[in-house]
Formats: structure tokens, C-alpha cells, sequence
């Protein structure tokens, strides 16, 4: 019983080590893994969102750079004209202040002497009120178009005034566009590299991640292997039990002194020998009967590795060990089985009792050897 309750045990830390290796790789760290993926998408997401905030935020820059330099272009032009008009105008009003000095000049010198010989040359009053009428208007529209001229000098000049007031607005306005288009390409570089980083560490998440999936799948057909091969093992059990329940091995027991030990020492006599054809049965016999009462102990001829362990509809409730380089024995017709397909036995090691399961007309061992698959004299080993 404690050997069972051993291997029991062992079966069961196997699949506890191995569920704990699923949890392990398959639960909390895939879940990790996953949240953070989820995380990263969320920061990739807000990144190119902010990619393209700022790359519609430069277009629309770089397009009012544009608009402006034109503008820019445009009120220059107008400057220079206005420059220009300016000056004219200036040129003007200084030809019309010279001319008006010359003639001032001209009467001062010439005295009245000239104004009243100019109006006593006339030949009649229509004539002298003529000359007397020029010589106010002429003073008259030397006084106008000098009056004319400076107000022309002083409109053009606040015109001037205006529009380079105007420019250096504009002028204003690019560079700050130029500071501001500056800074969104260093924005603009700051997000390629932070979205760079983002996709590294999605990159990196993701193999560690699928890592992670690896070794938990592989946790898990392990996790599968070890419940397939006790669920085998129950279903062996169960077919054992079907005439008689799983027992524990008692003391081990080795006899003679051949390389096989005797599979069931307490046998009344031997019933069948190797190669005897048998009046219900025209196929030689393939090994040695052991008849003997129900229940009594059967032995593992030599130290091997389980390969079966199970019931047979011809061979009940059945053992095969594998004993190396070819050797193969196989005890059949137990009435209960001691040890389990995958036990490693050592020699004299109690494996089942005498039965009569299968096709049996008694209570009896069938124990057979086999050398590289063909059945061979269990004699020769014992």
C-alpha cells in the first residue's frame, strides 16, 4: 500500500509541477504579456494620432508661410512704390516752392515800376483790368499749387507710413510662423522617436509573448501526456479489477540460480511445457504453465521496464517487461496486478496473482519469453 500510495504521490506532484509551470507561463505572465501589448497599442494609437495632429498642424504653418511671404512679397512692391510716389511728390512740391520764389524774386527786383508800366501799356480798361486780373492769379495759383503739392507730400508720407506698418506686421507675423513651424519639426521628431521606441517594445513584447505561449502549450501537452498516461493507467487498473482489485506487492523472492529467477514458486505443478500442441489447441505452446492456486504470487523473472500491464481478452489480466537487448517476458491470466505499464521492477519483484482470466481453464500462470519477437524455451534462462 505504501508503495502505491508512493507512486500515487509522484503522480500527482508530476501534474502539480507541471499545472504550476502552466499557471506559471500560461496565466499570470501571458496575461501580463497581453496587458501590456494592449498598453502599448493604446500609446502606438496616441502617437500617430498625434502624428498627424502635428502634421496637419505643419501643413497648415508652412501653407500661412506661404500665403504670408506672398503677402509679404506683395506689400514690398507696394513700399517701393509708395517710396517712390513719396519722393515724387516731394520733387513736386519742391519744383513749385522754386518757382514760386523765382517769381516772387522777379517782382521784388523788378520793383512796381514793371507792374505799373505792365498795366499802362495797356491799350484800353478791358486790357489793363485783364493784366491787372493775370497778375492776381498768378500769385494766386502759385500760393494754391504749393498748398496742393505739401498736402500731396504730407498724404503720401502717412500712406508710407501705413503700409510699413503693414509690412513690419507681416514681417512679424513669419517669423513667428518660422519659430512655430521650428518647434512642431522638433514635435514632429520627438513623435518619430517615441513611436520608434513604442514599436521596439511592441516587437520585443510580442516575441516574449509568443515565447511565453510556446512554453505554456508545451506545459500544457505535458500536462496532457501525464493525464493520458494515468488515465491508461486507471483504465489498466479498472481492466485488472475486473476479476480481481489492484493489490500491493509483497516481499520479493528470487530462486534458483539461472538469469531468470522463477516467475511462480509456488506453483502445484507445471500443467503446459514450451512448444507441446495440446488436443484444444494445434499451435505449439509458446511457454511454460504454472498451475497453482488462485491468488498465489507471481514474480518478475529479471529486473525490466513495464511495457504492459492490463487485461486482454485472450491473455486476462496481463504483464510484459522489457528487459533489454531484445529480451521480452510476458506473464499472463493473474487474477490482480501489482504493478502498473511504465514500472521499472527489479528481479524477483512481485508483480500479480495466479488467475484464470482470459481464455484459462484454470488457475494458472502462462509465462512466456521472447527473444527479438519470436518465443523461445523459458528453460534455457532459468
Amino acid at each position: 500500500m505504501k508503495r502505491r500510495m508512493r507512486r500515487l504521490a509522484a503522480v500527482l506532484l508530476t501534474l502539480t509541477l507541471v499545472t504550476g509551470l502552466a499557471c506559471s507561463a500560461g496565466a499570470v505572465t501571458i496575461d501580463e504579456a497581453e496587458k501590456k501589448a494592449d498598453e502599448l497599442e493604446e500609446q502606438k494609437k496616441a502617437a500617430e494620432e498625434e502624428k498627424a495632429s502635428l502634421e496637419e498642424k505643419l501643413t497648415s504653418i508652412i501653407q500661412q508661410a506661404d500665403e504670408t511671404k506672398q503677402k509679404l512679397e506683395e506689400k514690398e512692391a507696394e513700399v517701393e512704390a509708395v517710396e517712390n510716389e513719396l519722393v515724387q511728390a516731394r520733387n513736386d512740391a519742391d519744383d513749385q516752392y522754386e518757382s514760386m520764389k523765382l517769381r516772387i524774386k522777379f517782382m521784388y527786383e523788378g520793383g512796381n515800376t514793371q507792374l505799373v508800366e505792365a498795366l499802362m501799356s495797356s491799350e484800353n480798361m478791358g486790357d489793363f483790368l485783364n493784366k491787372a486780373e493775370y497778375i492776381s492769379q498768378l500769385s494766386e495759383y502759385d500760393r494754391n499749387e504749393l498748398i496742393r503739392y505739401q498736402d500731396t507730400v504730407r498724404q503720401v508720407e502717412e500712406k508710407e507710413a501705413q503700409v510699413q506698418a503693414e509690412y513690419e506686421e507681416l514681417n512679424d507675423l513669419q517669423n513667428q510662423l518660422i519659430e512655430q513651424q521650428a518647434e512642431v519639426e522638433k514635435l514632429m521628431e520627438d513623435n518619430e522617436e517615441a513611436l520608434a521606441d513604442i514599436q521596439s517594445q511592441i516587437k520585443e513584447n510580442s516575441e516574449t509573448l509568443e515565447e511565453l505561449k510556446e512554453k505554456a502549450a508545451e506545459a500544457e501537452r505535458l500536462r496532457q501526456q501525464q493525464l493520458e498516461a494515468e488515465r491508461i493507467r486507471q483504465q489498466q487498473l479498472q481492466s485488472a479489477g475486473s476479476t480481481g482489485a489492484y493489490r500491493e506487492p509483497g516481499e520479493s523472492v528470487v530462486s534458483g540460480n539461472g538469469y531468470f529467477t522463477h516467475p511462480c514458486p509456488g506453483f502445484t505443478y507445471q500443467s503446459s511445457y514450451f512448444g507441446e500442441v495440446r488436443s484444444f489447441d494445434p499451435t505449439p505452446h509458446k511457454g511454460h504453465d504454472y498451475a497453482a492456486p488462485a491468488g498465489t504470487p507471481t514474480y518478475a523473472a529479471a529486473a525490466g521496464r513495464v511495457t504492459t500491464a492490463g487485461w486482454s481478452n485472450s491473455a486476462g489480466n496481463w504483464v510484459v517487461i522489457n528487459h533489454g537487448n531484445g529480451l521480452v517476458t510476458k506473464y499472463m491470466h493473474h487474477s490482480f496486478l501489482c504493478v502498473s505499464a511504465g514500472d521499472y521492477v527489479e528481479k524477483g519483484q512481485q508483480i500479480g496473482g495466479v488467475g484464470t482470466t482470459g481464455y484459462s481453464t484454470g488457475n494458472h500462470l502462462h509465462f512466456q519469453v521472447e527473444l527479438n519477437g519470436v518465443a523461445v524455451n523459458p528453460s534455457g534462462y532459468m
